[in-house]
């Protein structure tokens, strides 16, 4: 049986697991994008601190800002990010 958890412990669990993003497979971040989307929770800005095509935590991305957007290479992957400054 699955155990169900109120909407404000799941923040908290999401507000936790961010705050130490720097050492954190990607199942983990797999399983945390999961329960803020069961829960309806926005993940804002902490979805700018890992790669959305690997999953993997920035280590040391390339960052380019050009015409008011923001290009993100993952380190890991080569995966690109683009973001409107």
């Amino acid at each position: 049986m699955k155990k169900t958890i109120s909407k404000s412990e799941a923040k908290k669990q999401v507000e936790e697991f961010f705050n130490e993003i720097k050492n954190k497979p990607p199942h983990k971040i797999k399983k945390i994008k999961r329960l803020a989307m069961a829960y309806n929770l926005p993940l804002k800005e902490k979805r700018k601190l890992f790669c959305k095509k690997c999953l993997n935590p920035y280590k040391a991305p390339r960052i380019r800002i050009k015409n008011k957007m923001k290009f993100v290479e993952c380190g890991n992957c080569g995966g690109i990010s683009r973001w409107r400054l």
